[in-house]
């Protein structure tokens, strides 16, 4: 019997109506008033003297979970609304609104940082050994040394209220100007006006002219567009170099790192290992260019079919494909990932005016998650397919845990999504009954190290890069097309062919205010999760159990101990992560043995 699962999400779950919905407006009226609740609890909060007065600080974290939860309910639907349909302008708006009230309950969280940084540190010291707060000793004092760092409460307030109509604004404006392009494209015989996303699509298009003539269509809109988008990345970078140099920061990383519970040293070691072992990438490159007729690789020729293995995988086959395999890690992987698909968490659909790219967002009053994504069928679909479904495990996995600890950050968040992508891609290699289809698999494994390895590691360069320049004035468009040519050669060792200029103009990463540099943690995810699944292999189904063991920890920990607890592994040293790259590299030997002849 074949499973007919939606290919549209069920958002009314939440709230009826859209951006119009009734419910969804008392639920903002709702949280508002946690948000003032918390304004007033900690505005009148002493600091604790003894180590016997955790009640104010118990309430305290109560009420910031109730805001927290509230918001991040509000914030996820507005994500869902904006991206299933960019032509909503009411949902635009309401945007608004969540960022005034993200902007007007910081001070609050500031203050209760600020507050818990003055108490003194022996009563600190007994209040996070007691049985009341000891859950939460990693998150307080988290919250203690954020209070180090920070300015007086008056100035990161003012900061706050700033960003409503500054930083916050200037990524809604990205999203405004993604909504009104749209990309004329020539594909069999007939001429289609594409979103972003659909024009993206066709990257993987088995006739040459079309990748080709899709990309060129990108480059046009973008070249005719890039003065308001330049503008608008060089207004967003502003502002957080401002908020930088005020609160005496000179490293552009200072802050992604501490979102990522990361030391510099990890990330010097991650990239510094793919650099050294980047030539058999950059190989594999080359030799898709000769097998495709080229000299190198051009950028719009990264996803072509190499066999016509590469043929289409609908929706539905998709599913059963991942599921089949999920299972054979685990069965609470599986059940959780049916459940997805049957109660309609996932918007699939391949229509106009949704959103470019992809993304899980969660419902964390409703303990559910949403995927987003354009579904046409490829089997890099079905990756960021199960990519997705990764993110949503990870949530689900944590909901015994408190709220309050359950706010991991970007870096693994992407080793979940990794994790379960890997899965389906390896178990599918494995299982591949012809040739052809094996080489189709195994590249689509292998593109995935490039992407992460090189189309990562040139956003990463490109970035750190534009901020150096940005801290000297504003960085015009054609310097910053030269910036991401640059980045983009280098970190494709030799490999590339024609570039793609405007990629920072229609990559939504550069434009998030949410989470600065919004690229090295994939590769982090990516790295790290294979010695995840390593283990996994090699212990078989038993493992599940010591996986979500490892996700109820991924909020309440450093990276490096999270690494040292679950795996035994020091992640500062060069070793670690060239013991995950030798895996990727057996794939490309692989694969270019397959296809010498």
């Amino acid at each position: 019997m074949t499973t007919n699962y939606p290919e549209v999400w069920d958002l009314d779950v939440f709230f009826e109506g859209g951006s119009s919905s009734s419910q969804f407006a008392a639920h903002l009226e709702k949280t508002a008033a946690l948000v003032q609740g918390l304004q007033q609890f900690v505005s009148k909060l002493a600091v604790p003297q003894t180590a016997s007065e955790t009640a104010g600080l118990l309430e305290a974290i109560d009420k910031v979970k109730d805001v927290r939860q509230h918001m991040g309910q509000a914030g996820a639907f507005l994500s869902c609304l904006n991206a299933q349909n960019i032509k909503d302008r009411e949902a635009m708006l309401l945007l608004g609104k969540i960022s005034a009230l993200y902007a007007e309950v910081a001070p609050s969280y500031e203050k209760l940082r600020q507050l818990v940084g003055q108490i003194k540190e022996n009563t600190f010291a007994q209040l996070v050994a007691t049985e009341e707060l000891a859950p939460f000793a990693f998150i307080l004092t988290e919250w203690r040394d954020a209070s180090k760092e920070s300015l007086s409460e008056e100035e990161e307030a003012l900061i706050s209220s700033l960003t409503v109509d500054g930083y916050r604004s200037w990524g809604e404006m990205y999203d405004l100007l993604i909504s009104d392009i749209r990309v004329e494209v020539e594909v069999d015989g007939e001429v289609k006006s594409l979103s972003v996303g659909q024009a993206n699509n066709l990257s993987s298009h088995k006739d040459p002219k079309v990748r080709k003539a899709a990309f060129e269509a990108i480059e046009k809109v973008f070249t005719e567009r890039e003065e308001f988008f330049a503008k608008t990345l060089n207004h967003l970078a502003g502002f957080r170099l401002s908020v930088y140099k005020k609160r005496g920061w000179d490293n552009v990383l200072k802050e992604p790192l501490t979102i990522n519970r990361m030391k510099e040293e990890t990330l010097d070691a991650m990239w510094g290992a793919i650099s050294e072992r980047k030539e058999i990438f950059a190989r594999y490159l080359t030799h898709k260019a000769k097998m495709l007729g080229d000299e190198k690789l051009n950028w719009y020729d990264f996803d072509a079919p190499v066999t016509e293995a590469t043929a289409k995988m609908d929706y539905q086959e998709g599913a059963a494909f991942i599921l089949k395999h999920f299972g054979r890690f685990g069965a609470e992987l599986e059940a959780f990932s049916r459940t997805a698909f049957e109660d309609g968490w996932i918007e699939a659909e391949d229509r106009d005016n949704k959103k470019p790219g992809g993304f899980c967002t969660g419902f964390p009053l409703a303990q559910q998650s949403r995927i987003f994504m354009t579904y046409s069928g490829s089997m890099s679909n079905v990756a960021t397919l199960a990519h997705e479904l990764g993110h949503a495990f990870h949530s689900y996995a944590l909901r015994p845990i408190h709220p309050l600890n359950t706010g991991y950050a970007m870096n693994v968040a992407e080793t979940a999504s990794t994790f379960a992508e890997m899965i389906v891609a390896d178990a599918a290699v494995e299982e591949a009954s012809t040739k052809e289809e094996k080489i189709a698999l195994l590249e689509d494994k292998v593109q995935r190290s490039v992407a992460f390895f090189m189309n990562i590691h040139a956003r990463f360069l490109f970035e750190t890069r534009f901020y150096e320049e940005r801290k000297k004035g504003v960085v015009s468009s054609k310097r910053l097309n030269e910036l991401m040519e640059e980045a983009q050669r280098e970190a494709h060792a030799g490999g590339l062919g024609e570039t793609h200029p405007h990629f920072w103009a229609t990559k939504l990463h550069f434009f998030i205010t949410g989470v600065p540099f919004y690229n090295f943690p994939y590769t982090f995810g990516y790295l790290f999760s294979l010695s995840i699944y390593a283990k996994a292999k090699e212990e078989g189904m038993g493992f599940e159990e010591k996986y979500i063991a490892l996700l109820r920890d991924t909020a309440v920990m450093t990276v490096e101990d999270l690494a040292m607890k679950h795996l035994g592994e020091d992640i500062t040293k060069r070793d670690f992560w060239l013991k995950g790259i030798a895996l990727c590299e057996k794939d490309v030997e692989e694969f270019i043995a397959l296809t010498a002849q």
